[in-house]
């Protein structure tokens, strides 16, 4: 069964930036508790699993293929998508290929001239 522990003295909550407490109101709104589910680990052949409870997957996104982490004693699980995969590999490749220009010339403003100093 699922237990829930309230730490109400540092307003965590899951799945938000740690510098945000409880009660911001810029789409942060959640709860104030952070919630502690208990599981057990499940026979799939030779390996065990877990069964993510469907809130959890929607909170987290979390869909078909995850990445797994062994950090210290605890298994991280995310989203194996990465919005930025590959990036450096393509900048990589426009450099070498000297199509990593500027599209349009730098253009000096008046505070270019006068107040800046190089």
């Amino acid at each position: 069964m699922a237990e829930a522990k309230a730490a109400p003295e540092d307003g965590c909550r899951l799945n938000s930036p740690p510098h945000k407490k409880a009660g911001d109101v810029d789409g942060f709104l959640q709860s104030n508790y952070n919630v502690i589910m208990k599981a057990s680990l499940v026979a799939i052949g030779n390996s065990r699993g877990v069964r993510i409870p469907k809130a959890l997957l929607e909170q987290t996104g979390l869909q078909d293929e995850v990445e797994m982490e062994v950090q210290g004693s605890q298994i991280v699980i995310r989203s194996a998508h990465r919005e930025r995969e590959g990036w450096d590999e393509a900048f990589s490749r426009m450099a070498a290929n000297g199509d990593d220009a500027l599209l349009d010339a730098p253009v000096p403003t008046e505070w270019d001239q006068s107040e800046w100093e190089w």
